[in-house]
């Protein structure tokens, strides 16, 4: 998705029912965001000029949900 001033934004999507085990958002650790974090440059390596971007984490808890803007970072 893209943000209005153009920001490429990378979007992982968490559902967990029981949050005994940290919730959705727990979920997503140091080898998942590697993962994301390598898929992003793959799929930038096809671009001219790569866009700003951000990894955002969106946490389904049962009936809650959060956005969170700028989870992680690639750095």
């Amino acid at each position: 998705m893209r943000e209005r001033d153009g920001t490429l934004v990378f979007v992982e999507v968490r559902a967990r029912i029981d949050t005994r085990a940290g919730g959705a958002a727990a979920s997503v650790g140091p080898r998942k965001q590697a993962r994301l974090i390598y898929a992003a440059q793959h799929y930038l390596q096809r671009l001219a000029t790569p866009p700003p971007c951000r990894f955002d984490v969106v946490a389904l808890d049962g009936e809650r949900l959060d956005w969170l803007k700028a989870a992680f970072d690639a750095g």
